[in-house]
């Protein structure tokens, strides 16, 4: 069975390295911070392009951490795309304000500008974009309304490690980016890890105090802080697998390239990937019109699908209380109950890429040759 995902096969390829660097966190003690967050903290902002990467230990504190560090709270509303996954919300509402969710495009199924300023009010502070399945979102669009309206952006780059919107890397473009380095993105650690991007000391300053229990000098509190350091073996982790990030950037990209070349079922439809964006291909979606049997053709194949997202985030029973109702997003609606995610991860042979995409082509009696 081809894996939708196979993490073994990098470990095994790099396990060297791997035990190495986390022999010499226990060698040193760093377990909680310390040199080897920091040292990862150096590398991720060079990787970027910014002067400022603070590392802590999930993604969606990274969500929390860039919401306090813009003084976002209770009575303030940023605006959040339906076609996500549910922590981007979650980082708006552990800070006390409210998500306001906005449906995303019919092709490229990020967060739709043209929905946004309907949503926005005088309470509203900022604006949550995703680089979905590692597709930049339409940047300078949602920045352009930013800026009429007085509003951060904020990127939520947690798939997109590596990915390119006109030149630039994502988490250089708003005025924070936040990653996750949950294992299975393309940058990930033995467990849990995030970072926060920027350009600006002042927001840096602030995180670095908000994650260490709100403290810039030890036991003294000079606000409510929180626990969330990046672990001294996950930056060790990190920093061996941000060597080879370039490496399985280029060989998803191969992947992806490939599938959208290939894959002609006209039963499937993919993703629009305008010019002006380098993807990095985090998740392959489809759409089809039964996922369910889809999914049952492929396992039948020897190939592990599977769907992210069954429920579009302003429909959660989480969020029941703000009141949205189906039809208020429906392209966010519509691929909630009609996408499947293919395997692509960097390790895969050019003969299971050739065999998802006779498999695809196949689909339904299709005789399609890709």
């Amino acid at each position: 069975m081809l894996k939708r995902i196979d993490l073994t096969r990098d470990y095994k390829k790099h396990q060297a390295e791997y035990q190495k660097a986390i022999q010499e966190v226990c060698e040193q003690t760093a377990f909680s911070g310390g040199a080897f967050a920091d040292r990862f903290d150096r590398q991720f902002a060079q990787f970027v392009g910014v002067p400022y990467a603070n590392g802590v230990n999930n993604g969606t504190s990274a969500l929390h951490c860039a919401m306090l560090a813009l003084g976002i709270g209770e009575g303030d509303e940023v605006i959040v795309p339906a076609n996500t996954y549910i922590a981007t919300a979650w980082g708006v509402t552990y800070a006390g304000a409210t998500p306001v969710f906005v449906d995303c495009t019919s092709d490229t199924w990020e967060i739709d500008p043209d929905k946004i300023e309907e949503k926005i009010t005088e309470k509203t502070k900022a604006i949550i974009g995703v680089h979905l399945y590692g597709q930049p979102f339409e940047f300078n669009r949602v920045k352009e309304i930013a800026d009429r309206h007085g509003l951060f952006v904020v990127e939520d780059c947690a798939q997109a490690h590596g990915a390119g919107y006109e030149g630039k890397m994502v988490g250089s473009l708003g005025e924070l980016g936040c990653f996750s380095f949950y294992p299975g993105k393309n940058l990930y650690a033995f467990g849990e890890g995030g970072s926060v991007t920027c350009k600006e000391q002042k927001y840096h300053d602030l995180i670095t105090t908000i994650k260490n229990q709100g403290c810039q000098v030890r036991y003294y509190h000079d606000r409510v802080g929180y626990n969330y350091r990046l672990e001294g073996i996950q930056g060790a982790v990190l920093s061996v697998s941000l060597q080879f990030l370039p490496e399985w950037t280029e060989k998803r990209r191969q992947i992806g390239r490939t599938y959208l070349a290939r894959i002609t079922n006209p039963l499937l439809t993919m993703q629009a990937h305008p010019e002006n964006t380098d993807p990095v291909f985090h998740l392959f979606e489809i759409t089809v019109e039964d996922p369910g049997d889809f999914i049952s053709y492929m396992e039948k194949k020897e190939i592990e699908c599977n769907r992210h997202y069954p429920v579009p985030c302003h429909l959660q029973k989480a969020y029941a209380k703000l009141g949205y109702q189906k039809g208020d997003c429906p392209n966010a609606e519509y691929l909630a109950s009609h996408c499947v995610t293919l395997p692509l991860f960097p390790e895969m042979t050019e003969q299971e890429v050739e065999m998802v995409i006779q498999a695809c082509n196949t689909y339904k009696g299709n005789r399609i040759n890709g």
